[in-house]
């Protein structure tokens, strides 16, 4: 694997990383978001622990391929359902917009395994 998608991949774990991180620890800025989207602070812990679990799956890409597309292709999947999420809820889009650069990001590391 070349340095472009080790790179992508180190990015977006120390995106999801602390994020899950700190929905797992249910820090108040996490209940408050948790909150606002209607969603359980427990609820919110499993997606921080989704996080986390991708975020490790991301680390793990270089030495396991099928593992980095499987972990990038879920993260692509949360996020898109956190971007849907924020538009339902009303938000404006640019509240969705860190989601669906996320996916994209995500989908694009998942693409680079897969291509291989």
């Amino acid at each position: 694997m070349s340095a472009g998608p080790i790179v992508l991949a180190v990015v977006l774990a120390l995106v999801f990383l602390p994020l899950g991180v700190a929905k797992i620890a249910a820090l108040p800025f996490m209940r408050r978001a948790a909150a606002h989207l209607g969603m359980t602070t427990g609820r919110y812990r499993v997606v921080g622990v989704l996080e986390v679990a991708g975020a490790a799956g991301l680390l793990l890409g270089p030495v396991s391929a099928p593992l980095g597309t499987a972990a990038a292709g879920g993260l692509a999947l949360l996020t898109a359902a956190a971007a849907v999420v924020h538009l339902r809820r009303g938000d404006p889009p640019a509240r969705a917009l860190p989601a669906a650069v996320l996916l994209v990001a995500a989908g694009a590391y998942a693409w680079l395994c897969a291509a291989g």
